[in-house]
């Protein structure tokens, strides 16, 4: 498919299914920095259940970065992936240390915690409505499947960023990117719902591993005892009495190097 005709579809999909996410609505930086950290390895659907919940307890960078560490982690349960909240925490506050003014260059952006490259472009179109080229899920759904559906080969996202800056640089998308995207993500979201995900060709595709019974879900456990209360080693232990001792122990090692969690006097609680 030549660009002109992709661009029309885009557009006039998202024209009449564009989809109503509470991060759209009354856009600040703060909101979209949060929508975009909950949307690392998170479906949408999930996120916006929780997003207007969190904001009610965060409203803004002040209330966050103050907010002990627990609190953030206790009102972050559902979303799973407890670094990003780590992450979010310490990037609120950078944020408030700088006078409350988030970063408007790419640059600066990726200096924040949790912030890699494409969470820096996303950010610089949802907040500022800059024009900056960058790749998820949903986009790169759109582009395998309109500009390599025959290809047998799986897609390297070098071969999709040059048509990702390409359409960037249509005049109407250029002004507005932050919609041109929104109308990517809509029309990528559609494509999983109606066919096998083209995402499937890429060759940064990864099937996520089972959470029931992995390492992950006894990490969360552990993370989840020491949040409601601080709590002896030995006690933890014995609270997961079908799990082996080393890698509990292991586990609160990792949390506690990580920055989760501190000792006191034998009890682990919230750093």
């Amino acid at each position: 498919m030549s660009m002109t005709p992709f661009l029309k579809t885009i557009w006039t999909h998202y024209e009449k299914h564009g989809r109503d996410l509470p991060w759209r609505r009354n856009i600040t930086p703060y909101r979209v920095v949060v929508s975009e950290i909950m949307l690392q390895q998170t479906q949408a659907s999930r996120v916006a259940k929780k997003f207007d919940s969190f904001l009610k307890v965060f409203p803004n960078w002040t209330s966050l970065a103050r907010a002990p560490l627990a609190k953030v982690l206790k009102e972050w349960q559902g979303l799973g992936y407890n670094r990003r909240a780590l992450n979010l925490h310490r990037l609120a506050q950078k944020v408030a240390a700088n006078n409350m003014k988030l970063p408007e260059t790419y640059e600066e952006l990726l200096e924040l915690p949790g912030i890699g490259p494409n969470t820096a472009g996303s950010i610089l179109a949802f907040a500022f409505n800059i024009p900056r080229p960058f790749i998820e899920t949903n986009i790169r759904t759109v582009f395998i499947h309109f500009f390599f559906s025959k290809s047998r080969g799986k897609i390297h996202d070098k071969k999709l960023m040059p048509l990702i800056e390409e359409a960037l640089q249509n005049t109407r998308n250029k002004k507005n990117p932050r919609e041109w995207y929104y109308a990517l993500m809509d029309y990528g979201c559609h494509l999983k719902q109606s066919e096998v995900n083209p995402s499937r060709k890429s060759a940064h595709h990864v099937k996520q591993g089972a959470f029931r019974g992995s390492n992950r879900e006894l990490r969360s456990h552990i993370l989840k005892l020491i949040i409601s209360k601080p709590i002896d080693g030995s006690a933890i232990v014995n609270y997961f009495r079908d799990k082996k001792e080393k890698d509990i122990l292991k586990n609160l090692m990792d949390l506690e190097k990580e920055g989760f969690v501190k000792k006191e006097q034998e009890l682990y609680e919230i750093n």
